[in-house]
């Protein structure tokens, strides 16, 4: 299965989000060149100074046509569930691929590479367009550099370009999922012998920042203007993290932080619960930091593109997920769904995997989707 062979080759390649990408993307440009794709390469530099690439390549004349858009990087594999192989030595066990990113997701892009190969230039009436960002997992980066800057995107949306987000979703076809905040609240003290005057524990300002916090979150929890109950969880998510730099018992930390991660959801205006964190930490003299990575992807689920996927992939009815995309970048592209192999419940776990079986039935899909919208 040559999808295989290509979801082999992705997985030895160390993309993790903190290194650069540029060894994976050389290797893709060169695939993708080899089989009758114009390549555009945009790159930028990271906020640590580590160089990385987007690719954005075009197949085939015309206008329009289909568009499949995939990420490079990786999460994390600090640990791994077995000594035999590492995360980035792919390994085939009870008709499983095993490793980092083999699920989310260069397994996907194995199918979709393996797919466009089965296409002539001359057999393609409208193009097949390909796009593979850096970023993803830390907050959308080369998405919103391929927007900016990509003369190729340019195109697609001009001339009304289709598009799949091929994220792991079983091969299910996926019309929304949830935007992503992230909320980084500091305060400071000064470090110091417990037992002594000099000290000013910054928790204690802290505190009553992280009570304002909880009120919210059970009002979030429990309030259905903040729900939507087409998602599972139909709640925003918001996610808690506390620490402290203290290196032991009897000193008083001079840092405190509360990290927070929201997941705002398509018709939840998150804006209200924000300007309330934003209050509570100027009451309680705390630095504050809000990012908002994305909103949440939404297309009409009656919609003739999500209908025609859904005949295609024969499944009866769309559905929606609770993580992340490109596609919350990708907004000037009215017709779009997340749609690709493997489950993302192998996603970003010690020992991610994905069926064989996904990736035939992955390659399969996108080839029907190909000839749908780029054949006929």
């Amino acid at each position: 299965m040559k999808a295989l062979r290509y979801a082999k080759r992705l997985v030895g390649f160390d993309s993790t989000s903190c290194v650069s990408n540029s060894l994976i993307s050389k290797y893709l440009e060169l695939k993708l060149t080899k089989h009758g794709f114009v390549v555009e390469k945009i790159e930028y530099w990271d906020h640590k100074k580590v160089r990385k690439t987007n690719l954005v390549a075009k197949k085939g004349g015309g206008q329009g046509g289909l568009a499949y858009c995939s990420h490079s990087d990786v999460v994390p594999a600090k640990k791994w569930f077995t000594k035999k192989f590492g995360a980035f030595e792919p390994a085939i066990a009870r008709e499983r691929l095993y490793g980092r990113g083999s699920c989310d997701m260069k397994g996907s892009i194995a199918c979709m590479l393996t797919a466009a190969q089965q296409f002539a230039w001359d057999e393609l009436k409208q193009p097949i367009y390909f796009i593979v960002t850096a970023d993803e997992e830390v907050g959308f980066h080369g998405a919103k550099c391929v927007v900016e800057e990509s003369k190729l995107y340019r195109e697609m949306v001009a001339t009304g370009t289709k598009a799949i987000i091929g994220e792991p979703t079983s091969l299910e076809v996926v019309h929304a999922h949830k935007g992503s905040i992230d909320i980084v609240a500091t305060a400071r003290g000064k470090a110091g012998h417990s037992g002594g005057r000099k000290g000013s524990n910054a928790n204690l300002k802290m505190i009553p920042f992280l009570a304002d916090i909880k009120a919210i979150y059970d009002e979030t929890e429990t309030e259905k203007k903040w729900h939507n109950d087409s998602f599972d969880p139909p709640t925003l998510s918001w996610n808690i993290s506390v620490k402290d730099d203290a290196p032991a018992l009897n000193v008083t930390a001079g840092k405190s932080v509360c990290q927070m991660y929201v997941r705002p959801m398509p018709g939840i205006d998150a804006e209200p619960l924000l300007n309330r964190v934003r209050e509570s930490a100027q009451k309680n003299d705390l630095e504050l930091e809000i990012n908002p990575y994305g909103n949440g992807f939404f297309v009409d689920p009656g919609s003739d593109f999500v209908q025609e996927s859904l005949r295609l992939a024969h499944r009866p009815k769309s559905k929606t997920v609770s993580y992340g995309t490109d596609g919350t970048m990708f907004t000037e592209i009215e017709n779009k769904i997340v749609f690709g192999p493997g489950s993302i419940d192998q996603a970003h776990t010690v020992n991610e995997w994905i069926a064989l079986e996904q990736l035939e039935k992955g390659t399969e899909m996108y080839v029907k989707m190909i000839r749908h919208w780029c054949c006929q």
